[in-house]
């Protein structure tokens, strides 16, 4: 009599295993480098000599760690999406090719990709953020939300750069080159003319002011309008308006015409009205 087989062995009692399908890697191929032009859509806009001629030196020494990002433009031509300072120094180290990866991509999806790289590397300056929100405003529609769900930030942070662009050229500059910072930007901004805005951003750098030094500034400045405005605002009748203002407890206008001129006594509620009349009639 035949024994019975003791198991099915440790497959069948084992359920079946699925394999897990891994995410595919972007394929990285290696292209010419003089087939590769910049990204006319880069926010960034100043790059560093000091450090292209290190990562030059880097990638003679150890070659290229990370690939650029590049979309095809046709005729073997690519154009960089991100990884320009990387593509500027393979050609300062006279490489051939570099490693790249290709991405089929529009101009909207190339600048949003370009800028949250930067961002996430912290190489942008405040000007160069902002005008590179500016641009995806006006050329592509995208609203600040947008911009802010794509980027991944606050709407109120989009908003902030953004206004940076109503400053004059000379302090925008300043910016550019680390003179000023973002903090001393936006409390300069709190100056409508661009006379004074310039004026006191010479005068921040000039005197190294901090942040805080320069809200006090402008706090001085703009006080010093109003009292300015008020002075000027002042008639021949304002101290007699006074007077009655004081005596009746409310606003008092005294407005002169052709031949005479009119008292305007002004009341906010039925009860004080009554008040008025009480104390003009005693």
């Amino acid at each position: 009599m035949e024994k019975k087989a003791l198991g099915r062995g440790l497959d069948a009692l084992l359920p079946a295993i699925k394999p897990v399908s891994m995410p595919e890697l972007p394929e990285v191929q290696h292209l010419r480098v003089d087939a590769i032009v910049p990204n006319r859509y880069q926010p960034r806009q100043t790059f560093s000599p000091q450090e292209l001629e290190e990562l030059t030196a880097s990638l003679k020494q150890s070659g290229l760690l990370q690939p650029i990002l590049v979309r095809r433009k046709g005729d073997g031509i690519y154009e960089l999406i991100s990884g320009e300072r990387r593509w500027r120094a393979a050609k300062e180290a006279g490489l051939e090719t570099i490693q790249s990866v290709i991405r089929n991509c529009g101009d909207e999806e190339s600048v949003v990709l370009a800028l949250v790289e930067n961002l996430q590397r912290a190489d942008l300056n405040p000007m160069e953020m902002a005008r590179a929100y500016h641009r995806m405003m006006n050329e592509f529609g995208l609203t600040q939300d947008i911009i802010a769900r794509r980027v991944g930030c606050e709407r109120s942070s989009i908003a902030n750069i953004i206004r940076l662009i109503q400053l004059p050229s000379e302090i925008q500059q300043l910016i550019e080159s680390n003179q000023l910072s973002l903090g001393h930007a936006k409390v300069i901004l709190g100056l409508t003319g661009q006379i004074e805005q310039l004026r006191v951003a010479q005068l921040v750098v000039s005197k190294v002011l901090s942040v805080r030094e320069t809200e006090k500034l402008i706090g001085s400045l703009l006080t010093g309008k109003r009292r300015v405005a008020k002075e000027l605002s002042r008639t021949p009748w304002s101290d007699v308006e006074e007077r009655l203002q004081k005596r009746l407890g409310t606003k008092v206008l005294i407005q002169k015409g052709k031949r005479g001129g009119k008292i305007v006594i002004h009341y906010f509620s039925p009860p004080e009205l009554e008040g008025i009349i009480e104390t003009l009639l005693n």
